[in-house]
Order: C-alpha cells, then sequence, then structure tokens
C-alpha cells in the first residue's frame, strides 16, 4: 500500500526512517516513566550476566542492567544530539541569509571563515576543543554549536545568492519591503528544503560526534549511560561479556540509519515529479 501525504507518494525509506525515530522520541520521553527501574542502581551478585528473561540485554561488570540503561541513553544521545544540531542550524541559516542576501564585506568573511574552517574535519576540531576545554557536555555543545554552523551557512548562502535575483524577490524590494520582510516570506521557503535535508545529516553526524567523546571520555562521564561511554566501559569485557558494548553500539547504528533514511526519503519526497497531478 501507497502512503500519500500533501498529494505526494511518501518514500518507504523516509516512513520507515521516521517511524524509527518516533519510536526511539517515544523511548527518551515514556521510557523513564514505564521502566521504573534505575539505570545506576548496582547488583554485584549478577555481574556479567548473559541476556535473559530478567536482563534481556545482560549486565555489565557492576550489575547493572543494560537494557534499562539502553533505553535511557536514548533521551540523553538524542538530546545531545539536538543541543549539537539546533544551535549549528539556526546560527548557519542566519549568518547564510546576512551574507547571501547583502553581499560585499559580510559574504566575504563567511567565505574565508568557512574556508579556513573546512580545511580540518569538524569532528576532528570538536574533540580537540574539549580536549583543551576539559571534559563535560556543556563543552561539547559549544564546540559543536562553533565548528557545526559553517555547513548550513555556505549552503544556504548559495540559495539566498540566486533566489535574490528573482524577478518577484526584486519587485518585493522595490515596494519597500525590508531585508527582514524579504528573508521571511521569500528567501526562507526557498532554502527550508535543502537545509531540512543537510539537517538530517547533521543529526547523524551529532550523535556520532556525542557518542565518539563519551567513548573518549571528553563527553558525559560515569556513572551516566550514554551509549558512547557505554561502548567504553565495555571494551575490557569484550570476549566474556560482549553485550554490554554491542547493544548500545547497535543503537548508535539504528537511529543513525534513521536519520540517514529520513534525510533520502526527505530529498525524494520534496521532489516536484512525485507530486500526484
Amino acid at each position: 500500500m501507497t502512503l500519500r501525504l500533501l498529494g505526494r507518494r511518501i518514500p518507504f525509506g523516509l516512513a520507515v526512517g521516521a517511524a524509527l525515530l518516533l519510536a526511539a522520541g517515544l523511548v527518551a520521553a515514556v521510557g523513564p516513566l514505564v521502566l521504573r527501574a534505575d539505570p545506576l542502581a548496582m547488583h554485584l551478585d549478577a555481574t556479567l550476566s548473559p541476556p535473559s528473561l530478567a536482563h534481556p540485554f545482560g549486565t555489565d561488570n557492576f550489575g547493572r542492567d543494560v537494557f534499562t540503561r539502553v533505553l535511557r541513553g536514548t533521551g540523553i544521545d538524542l538530546l545531545i544530539a539536538l543541543s549539537l544540531l539546533l544551535p549549528s542550524l539556526v546560527l548557519g541559516t542566519m549568518v547564510g541569509i546576512v551574507a547571501g542576501y547583502r553581499g560585499g564585506l559580510p559574504d566575504a568573511l563567511l567565505m574565508r571563515l568557512s574556508d579556513i574552517v573546512q580545511a580540518f574535519p569538524g569532528a576532528i576540531l570538536t574533540i580537540a576543543f574539549v580536549a583543551a576545554l576539559g571534559p563535560g557536555l556543556g563543552n561539547v555543545i559549544l564546540a559543536g554549536t562553533l565548528f557545526g554552523w559553517i555547513d548550513y551557512a555556505r549552503l544556504v548562502r548559495s540559495e539566498v545568492v540566486i533566489v535574490k535575483q528573482l524577478d518577484y524577490v526584486s519587485a518585493s524590494r522595490a515596494l519597500g519591503s525590508s531585508a527582514l520582510g524579504i528573508g521571511v516570506r521569500h528567501v526562507v521557503p526557498n532554502v527550508r528544503v535543502q537545509v531540512m535535508v543537510l539537517a538530517s545529516s547533521g543529526f547523524i553526524q551529532a550523535i556520532l560526534v556525542g557518542s565518539s567523546l563519551g567513548f573518549l571520555g571528553l563527553g558525559a562521564q560515569p556513572p551516566m549511560p550514554e551509549w558512547g561511554l557505554m561502548i567504553a566501559e565495555g571494551r575490557s569485557f569484550l570476549v566474556q561479556a560482549p553485550w554490554m558494548s554491542a547493544f548500545p553500539g547497535l543503537a548508535i547504528i539504528v537511529v543513525g540509519a534513521a536519520a540517514s533514511l529520513v534525510g533520502d526519503g526527505l530529498a525524494d519526497f520534496l521532489r516536484p515529479e512525485l507530486r500526484t497531478e
């Protein structure tokens, strides 16, 4: 059965990815209310227990239930990812609109700054910045914002340069519309699709950066049930208790794959040729 929305066919990948992300969001929001088990509770008489009915994902070296920790980690990792994504998205979009619409010095400064930042991998810059400032989620979010807005700014700027030359934008400007009004009414609607698709890939990168920093001990700190930190804690027990690292790693893969499906599906869904006549 083909799903349709607003007169368009919904790609199967978009439906699956959106369903998985919605499920992850529900787990993050409702999970702690339904599952009242404490993810920090230690049971030293049940350390490194394999998966069973009592402990579906087994227990770790402190006897903590891995299933409970993975579920609680869903909210933590999604919050970290959104905290990395949203400030970069908003800042980059604003800078891109100003630089593309105004041109001149703001545009030149943006291009030079973006060239400098993009000469280095963003994840490496973020890790180095957090390592210099010290571990902690606040420093992770600050680093992600400082180095994550460039891609959005460059994308929006390139679209704005094209949009501002369109006839209806020129007419609106001739009628006395302010730059802010033109940006809200004409520029933003023309760039929102590209920004949404880029944001889906940015969400994947945010998940990976947040979990990578946790794995390196620079992000979430013990005993917080964060996926990257849980994988790091299971490194010493890969032979006797592989489930300690396997299940949080699987959670990262599922959420990342879901975001990728949403990004690809959005690109297909928003193409004009998919509109039903």
